[in-house]
């Protein structure tokens, strides 16, 4: 083995690069009892640990589909108390959340303990899909499924949003498929149209769906499930 020790950290499950980074920059981070710096490798039969505790390699992977209640942030800070999503599910390894879903939403967010695969799963470049529900404010106009779906420009973000895919189910609803993930973006692009969202839900990350999994429930991710994910995000 000889390899980053940004890289070293994610592949054992401990957290994912940008926050073994942030790890890094802090000094919380020792190899073989030295500060490690950006850039640090770590070779076999080199120590390293983070805040003292030695970090091992995890040998089980662990891959959730949660269905995440309003109110509940996706976070691994500790300030957050029962409203943090680690905490709310008291799963008895650690787990991270696979990028966010904001606190007034609901739906399928994917936890693990696989640094790497976090990493590959939110790399926005590869444009893999995430798929919700919306419920807005007022009924919708009748060419409220080109707007939506064509690129707008989010002011306080400063930047595009890219074409989506959209569907209108009802009068004040609809679904809508993005392969981007900007903060609260259904939110600011409804916003920018003159809609308030009312109701959002994730239903589907990629090819996991969140079909009838309860409110505030979890699952394992089925070997098949994982398998065509790993294929998606073009991994072995």
């Amino acid at each position: 083995m000889d390899e980053r020790i940004n890289k070293y950290l994610s592949s054992c499950g401990y957290c994912s690069r940008r926050e073994a980074d942030r790890l890094i920059n802090d000094n919380r981070v020792m190899i073989d009892g030295k500060p490690a710096q950006l850039g640090s490798r770590v070779t076999d039969g080199q120590i390293v640990t983070v805040d003292g505790n030695r970090v091992f390699a995890e040998e089980e992977i662990i891959l959730l589909a949660f269905n995440k209640p309003v109110g509940i942030v996706c976070t691994t800070t500790d300030n957050q108390g029962s409203n943090n999503i680690v905490d709310y599910i008291g799963y008895d390894k650690r787990i991270y959340p696979v990028g966010r879903l904001d606190k007034d939403s609901e739906g399928l967010i994917l936890l693990t303990n696989q640094g790497q695969l976090m990493d590959d799963i939110l790399r926005s470049v590869n444009g893999h899909e995430k798929e919700y529900t919306v419920t807005v404010n007022k009924k919708l106009s009748k060419d409220f499924e080109k707007r939506m779906s064509q690129p707008m420009y989010i002011k306080e973000l400063d930047r595009w949003t890219r074409n989506c895919t959209v569907k209108v189910t009802g009068d004040y609803s609809f679904n809508i498929i993005l392969t981007q993930g900007l903060n609260r973006q259904i939110r600011r692009m409804c916003q920018i149209l003159g809609y308030k969202v009312v109701k959002l839900q994730r239903i589907r990350i990629m090819n996991i769906l969140l079909g009838d999994l309860q409110t505030g429930q979890y699952r394992q991710v089925t070997s098949n499930e994982y398998n065509e994910l790993l294929s998606q995000i073009n991994r072995d």
